[in-house]
């Protein structure tokens, strides 16, 4: 982006030897040292956070469990009873118990929480289960005295299955002999949680409380037949992938498959174990999730590609790890098929109805997270009819709504996803505006509450630090872009046409807020500039310009295009005959930027495609001529001549297709001629004019325009109301949708992946902006958008916001 160097209000700074005292230019100098040493600080510390972050997805690191540890060293050496199997989880338990007496970890606060008194009490079990550790035994025993009300409080968030497996240890240390400092009703009080737990589970015999009760089967002990707990078994031969649940089951019930998996688990992580494995395939797919929502996917690209391509033949092989968990297995099918691989929803069948759903062990815990990731799977559907998906989608999505207005959900972080993701479509989202978003809501804890706190997501904070930089250096990037593109407006006069929007800001939002990286300006100032010039024009053919303007504008494109084709310089064309001022101003403007634009991308293509862009305007013009004279003869078009010529006079051809040539692909003029591209362009443009015409019916009706709803209403005789026209409409713009979204995806086409995104890109800001109303025409309707792109910073939390500040 070429832009001049002047002072304000235009004129050329003088030089800087006769103006500037010494001690003025030693101070800038020193200042020009100092940003550039904060820049080579900053690039240094942005690569220390990449490493870390690249790090861990290719090798995720689970953190120890106290509570699973201390169950595994409770299995006894087989044969031997009264001799650890695993004596190095002893010693790991005696080692590390905390100055307070706890084991656990309270990661971003002093508060006692359920989890850590679930963990003290198992330590406290396996201590006294081989009679080691006595001090260790009496300040865990004392911590529990002193936070024992945590455990009764019902507002504090609890483990997964607390009210058994806390009341069924604490039942068990006190048949051991172990005395706790806390009066006998609230052990009573404690004791009564489970009962009344298993009371009010008694009449539920689904499959899904059956795998619960398996799940937590150490609060149980006795009370279980162990034969239909192993029933649950793995292949790998755990019990829910869980250290704690095998290493109960192994106490109570011996089987070789349980302590191999333990073996491996100790082998693999030494005295400490966590508190779910495996969970590689989790943890990636997240992390991946992750780097995509906050918008710095881009820079893992190598990695994430590697994660896919394992995750996929996880996929194929039906993997246990991927497909025993709905989450899981949810989020893996809409990011496969997101990034283009060749994933059925057939593997999603068996939570297909809500009746199956509420059957699983999800389903019975009521998780949120599964149901999530099942509404977000459901909507990457690739035809009209995919039973399966359209049934997950409608009963998740009533699910989701039923959640989204009780009011348990209301301070946790997923809560504001769900409701994004229930009132905006993933096909109606900008993505700098979802970043911006997600990472002022981000949860940089990266914890997951299961039988006892997980945490791992141990590059959370990393990758919140790194998209916090990321995005404000983005938004200086854009907000300097803006600029440029204001003074591109007056020195082309644009802004002194009467007619015409002033769209500036509309124009470069979706440009911004798509195509985001900062690498990527020439696409972005591409975008924009014809964006506002198609406005012009748009505008011009509507209300503007006279039909001998008209022609003018037409006839003198076409003499640019003879021109380029005979290789002549046209310097001279303001010696032409301008009909008025208006064509002079609109022409120059056309003239100039496709000269500059055409400039920088036949560099950037290697080779000449200055007449390809012209081309593309003057197939817009003459598409425009056509609807002039429709509505000055009065013609009523059918249907389908309407949508044939609309497919270009919708005007976004200008704005898309020379964008192509600045994503830093090379493409051969065959590529861009290809019928592939040429299929993008009318789903787009379909979807686009038809989105337009629904929302902009009422209003074109008063100005005495024709579009599809109204010729689709008029040659039907009056047959087919308006509504039902409508609808018609909604559903061609579904099926066009989908179809565009198809062809973006598949594998093996002749337009590159990062030229086909930009018709979708595109698809997805139309969305946007007919969601409920014409928000391009709106003078209003976008301008928080903007604002939050391009002008706002970041709103982000208090502890996230420290967090920022000090690691930069």
């Amino acid at each position: 982006m070429n832009q001049s160097s002047s002072t304000p209000g235009g004129a050329v700074g003088p030089p800087r030897s006769s103006r500037v005292s010494r001690p003025q230019v030693t101070r800038a100098y020193a200042d020009r040292r100092m940003v550039g040493e904060n820049a080579r600080l900053q690039n240094g510390h942005r690569k220390e956070l990449e490493t870390r972050i690249r790090k861990q997805l290719q090798k995720p690191e689970l953190p120890p469990s106290y509570y699973d540890t201390a169950w595994v060293s409770m299995v006894p050496l087989r044969g031997c009873h009264q001799t650890p199997g695993f004596p190095q989880c002893v010693e790991w338990i005696l080692q590390n118990q905390q100055y307070d007496g706890s084991w656990g970890i309270n990661q971003f606060d002093s508060t006692v929480n359920k989890d850590v008194l679930l963990s003290t009490l198992a330590c406290v079990l396996a201590l006294k289960r081989w009679n080691v550790g006595k001090e260790h035994m009496q300040r865990g025993l004392n911590f529990i005295g002193r936070n024992f009300s945590v455990a009764m409080a019902e507002q504090i968030v609890a483990p997964i299955g607390f009210n058994i497996t806390f009341p069924g240890m604490l039942s068990l240390a006190i048949d051991m002999g172990l005395e706790f400092p806390i009066r006998q009703t609230d052990v009573d009080r404690i004791l009564r949680l489970r009962e009344m737990e298993l009371r009010r589970q008694a009449a539920d015999n689904s499959y899904g409380r059956k795998e619960y009760m398996a799940y937590v089967a150490e609060g149980l002990g006795n009370m279980l037949d162990w034969n239909e707990v192993l029933k649950f078994r793995r292949k790998n031969g755990s019990l829910f992938n869980s250290p704690s649940t095998t290493a109960a089951a192994l106490i109570h019930k011996y089987n070789d498959q349980g302590l191999q998996y333990l073996h491996l688990l100790v082998s693999k992580f030494g005295s400490a174990v966590p508190a779910v494995y495996p969970l590689n395939i989790h943890c990636q797919l997240s992390m991946v999730d992750a780097l995509e929502k906050l918008g710095i996917s881009q820079h893992f690209i190598s990695e994430i590609n590697s994660i896919l391509d394992m995750t996929y033949s996880c996929w194929l092989q039906k993997d246990e790890e991927l497909m025993m968990d709905i989450a899981t297995c949810a989020m893996a099918f809409r990011l496969l098929r997101m990034n283009g691989y060749h994933v059925s929803s057939d593997e999603l069948s068996q939570v297909a109805e809500a009746s199956t759903f509420r059957d699983s062990l999800q389903g019975y815990l009521h998780d949120t997270k599964s149901v999530l990731e099942l509404y977000k799977a459901s909507k990457v559907s690739l035809s009209e009819n995919d039973l399966i998906l359209d049934s997950i989608g409608s009963w998740s999505s009533n699910l989701l709504k039923d959640k989204l207005y009780s009011n348990g959900l209301h301070r946790t972080p997923i809560f504001g996803e769900m409701e994004c993701t229930l009132k905006f479509p993933f096909y109606s989202t900008l993505e700098r505006l979802e970043h911006k978003r997600n990472i002022e809501n981000f949860d940089a804890s990266g914890s997951l509450m299961l039988k006892t706190q997980c945490m791992p997501y141990r590059a959370n904070r990393d990758l919140l630090t790194l998209a916090i930089e990321d995005f404000d250096f983005s938004q200086s990037v854009y907000q300097d872009e803006l600029r440029h593109l204001d003074s591109w407006v007056k020195q082309n006069k644009l802004d002194q046409l009467q007619f015409a929007r002033q769209k500036l800001t509309y124009c470069y939002l979706s440009a911004a807020a798509t195509i985001f990286p900062p690498e990527l300006s020439d696409a972005r100032i591409s975008w924009a500039k014809n964006g506002v010039l198609t406005t012009v024009v748009d505008d011009f053919f509507d209300v503007g310009g006279s039909k001998e303007e008209l022609e003018n504008l037409i006839s003198l494109v076409e003499k640019y295009i003879l021109l380029e084709v005979m290789n002549s310089l046209w310097h001279e064309h303001h010696k032409d005959n301008f009909y008025s001022e208006q064509v002079k101003i609109v022409f120059s403007a056309i003239y100039t930027t496709m000269n500059q634009l055409g400039a920088k991308a036949s560099a950037v293509q290697g080779r000449d495609v200055t007449k390809h862009l012209v081309e593309i305007w003057l197939d817009l013009l003459r598409s425009m001529m056509i609807e002039a004279e429709w509505q000055r003869s009065q013609y009523v078009p059918t249907v389908e001549e309407y949508m044939t010529n609309a497919i270009v006079s919708f005007a976004l051809g200008p704005i898309v297709l020379p964008a192509l040539y600045f994503v830093g692909q090379k493409l051969l003029e065959h590529v861009v001629k290809d019928q592939e591209c040429s299929e993008l362009f009318r789903l787009m443009s379909t979807c686009g004019r038809l989105l337009n015409d629904t929302q902009g019916f009422e209003r074109e009706g008063i100005e005495g325009k024709l579009n599809s709803v109204s010729l689709l209403v008029l040659h039907s005789g009056g047959s087919v109301p308006i509504e039902a026209a409508k609808k018609m409409m909604q559903k061609s713009i579904d099926a066009s949708r989908i179809d565009l979204l198809r062809l973006v995806l598949r594998k093996g086409s002749a337009v590159p992946r990062p030229c086909k995104e930009l018709f979708w890109k595109m698809c997805k800001i139309l969305h946007l902006f007919y969601f409920q109303t014409d928000g391009f025409s709106s003078p209003k309707e976008m301008v928080s958008a903007v604002n939050a792109v391009i002008n706002e910073p970041l709103k982000l939390q208090v502890g996230d916001s420290s967090l920022s500040v000090t690691e930069k």
